[in-house]
């Protein structure tokens, strides 16, 4: 061979990087092809408590008063209802220590008061019927006693017309028997007689006429007393009926003051009651915020921090406005806690080790101030198929720990990835990518 061609031949070496190369380049296309990635957002939070009744609660002074004795001290275990302190009442209404007792003691005079009254309404009702039954026999006897002397002056009216129709006969025996005893024809004895019985017929018609105005008084006498039954019983009854007004205006008077005794009594029951300081829920006492026994606390100052015992936990992480587009509830998240270490690969967290699982459960609609918003997670031991680590114990994790998490997206390849990183292009995300409540 000319020694110009052997000039012409690569040399091993070269040849062996080329190919090197070249199944280095095949190898980079396939991995950026075949390889996927995993798209996520980051966000960086702390450990909160889900359920607003499950977060602490600071415990406040209901009323003005001065902290007495505390009953626990600050790490100890309280359960629902036990007593954390005593304060004493500063407020001069409810400085008397037997006001209670006096109180009661105006409302059981009240209530025999009110009893009393009720008897007496009770009384004067049945008076009233009585009364009324009574009325009912009365009229009608004065009525019967008015046409009784209605029946003696009639009586008493045809006796003076027999009375006149007598005199009249008499006075005409009488000037007869004059006439004739004049002329000698009759005796004297017949005179005398016709004339006594002339006399006795005009004494009778006095006598009648007499009884016949007696009957008419009588008449007007019975009228007037008929009216003067109807009007004294009606009078009667609307006294009565005036006094049963006045006994039940009393009954009601007294229920008014009942009313007011018993929100009295009520108020400072509860006044009593906003005296002693318990723990609403089962928990530990955080801290004590209050000074030493003797303080004065005002309403409203906080005296102790109760965390209540829960296992409900979840937590909030801040994305940044670019990225919360992209968050929708429902999505996976990995999410690293303070203390936990792990190893995270935000690409593939198939191999995340020390991660655990959540799903985001709000996404507050607007920001903190700051162009971030919330994205609430909750537990979710059921992702990766049941391989995942629940979160650890509230002994451990507690309310406030710091936390970071990744927010898994679509799955894409390595290749596309990369180009959108290098191109500054956002992430892609399907929507509603997990079905939800009522959805197909």
């Amino acid at each position: 061979m000319p020694k110009s061609l052997q000039t012409l031949q690569t040399p091993r070496p070269l040849s062996t990087l080329a190919i090197v190369l070249t199944a280095l380049a095949v190898a980079t296309g396939v991995v950026l092809v075949a390889v996927p990635w995993q798209q996520t957002v980051s966000g960086k939070g702390k450990v909160i408590v889900f359920s607003p009744r499950d977060r602490p609660q600071n415990l406040e002074a209901q009323i003005s008063a001065r902290l007495d004795r505390w009953l626990v001290s600050e790490g100890d275990s309280v359960k629902a209802g036990q007593i954390i302190a005593y304060l004493t009442d500063i407020d001069s209404k409810f400085l008397d220590p037997s006001q209670l007792k006096s109180l009661q003691t105006q409302r059981a005079a009240l209530l025999r008061k009110r009893e009393a009254t009720a008897e007496r309404v009770n009384a004067l009702s049945n008076q009233i019927s009585d009364l009324g039954k009574s009325q009912k026999f009365a009229i009608p006897a004065a009525q019967q006693k008015a046409q009784q002397a209605t029946d003696r002056a009639t009586v008493a009216q045809q006796t003076v017309i027999a009375a006149q129709q007598t005199l009249k006969t008499s006075q005409l025996n009488y000037a007869r028997l004059k006439e004739l005893y004049s002329k000698g024809l009759r005796s004297r004895r017949d005179f005398e007689l016709a004339e006594l019985e002339y006399v006795r017929s005009r004494t009778e018609l006095e006598r009648a006429q007499a009884s016949q105005a007696a009957a008419a008084r009588d008449v007007t006498v019975g009228d007037f007393d008929s009216s003067r039954v109807a009007t004294d019983t009606s009078a009667s009854l609307n006294g009565i009926r005036a006094s049963v007004a006045t006994a039940r205006e009393a009954v009601a008077t007294i229920d008014s003051d009942l009313s007011k005794l018993d929100i009295d009594i009520a108020n400072l029951k509860a006044r009593k009651d906003q005296q002693i300081v318990r723990a609403p829920r089962a928990g530990r006492v955080v801290r004590l915020l209050a000074i030493g026994a003797g303080s004065t606390v005002k309403a409203g100052d906080v005296l102790a921090v109760l965390a209540p015992d829960t296992q409900d936990r979840a937590v909030e992480l801040y994305v940044t406005d670019n990225d919360v587009p992209l968050v929708d509830v429902g999505r996976p998240v990995r999410l690293q806690f303070a203390g936990w270490p792990a190893v995270q690969f935000a690409g593939w967290p198939s191999v995340a080790v020390g991660t655990f699982g959540g799903r985001v459960s709000v996404v507050d609609a607007i920001d903190d101030g700051t162009s971030r918003y919330r994205v609430i997670i909750v537990p979710d031991v059921k992702q990766r198929d049941g391989k995942d680590e629940p979160w650890p114990s509230t002994k451990y994790l507690r309310p406030g720990a710091e936390a970071n998490g990744w927010i898994q997206l679509n799955t894409v390849s390595l290749g596309f990835e990369l180009w959108r990183q290098f191109n500054g292009f956002p992430a892609t995300v399907q929507k509603d990518p997990v079905p939800r409540k009522g959805g197909k």
